[in-house]
């Protein structure tokens, strides 16, 4: 876990970024339990239903499944789920903006690709 929580971003998102960062990078693996709600509260010294709220975020993205009495687990496709979101989100932030800019710019795409792999 993070040590400090970022004042310009709510927290439950905060948690649920990072839990997500966990899986993406093999941290927590595919039918492991992630830290509870009591725990990430415990811990960032925060109310419970804060990190509830991006835990529950989690399940109803089927990142995360509850077993009663025993906390979330990370469901087996959680990675590929988050790869291909996090893919979209990409695209959509960074890659469409470019092509966008470029365009302007009168930039060929080959033009384009010969700069992005000028920058490897």
């Amino acid at each position: 876990m993070k040590n400090t929580l970022d004042e310009n971003k709510p927290i439950f998102l905060q948690i649920k970024e990072q839990l997500e960062d966990s899986i993406i990078n093999d941290s927590i693996k595919a039918g492991e339990r992630v830290p509870s709600t009591n725990e990430f509260a415990a811990y960032y010294k925060i109310n419970p239903a804060t990190a509830a709220k991006g835990i529950n975020e989690l399940v109803a993205e089927n990142i995360l499944f509850k077993r009663r009495g025993v906390g979330m687990f990370v469901t087996e496709n959680a990675k590929e789920i988050l790869i291909e979101k996090r893919k979209k989100t990409f695209y959509e932030a960074y890659i469409l903006p470019l092509k966008e800019e470029a365009k302007k710019l009168h930039i060929t795409e080959d033009e384009l690709m010969e700069m992005m792999e000028k920058g490897e």
